[in-house]
């Protein structure tokens, strides 16, 4: 597989595609469908595996982390909050 170049292509991608790497920063394989909308996008033809994938540099995973970092997603992606059995105050 060929590493994709994410960092270099960020402002050509959609605002789609751009949410779901930062919906997925810790994303290595980059998925068929997101990687024919990627192609699409910047004009480009990253080349892909026998299953239509491509890899992400270790560079672009590191913008794309920090992108989600800076985005808010990261502390607390899903909504869901989380609670002690034990209140504060007890044993």
């Amino acid at each position: 597989m060929t590493e994709m170049h994410i960092k270099e292509q960020w402002d050509r991608l959609s605002p789609a595609t751009r949410q779901w790497f930062i919906d997925n920063p810790g994303c290595v394989i980059v998925p068929r469908t997101i990687t024919a909308a990627i192609n699409t996008e910047t004009g480009e033809n990253a080349e892909t595996d026998a299953h239509g994938e491509t890899i992400l540099s270790e560079e672009d995973r590191a913008f794309i982390q920090a992108k989600s970092h800076d985005s808010g997603t990261t502390a607390n992606p899903t909504g869901h909050q989380f609670f002690d059995a034990v209140q504060p105050g007890q044993p």
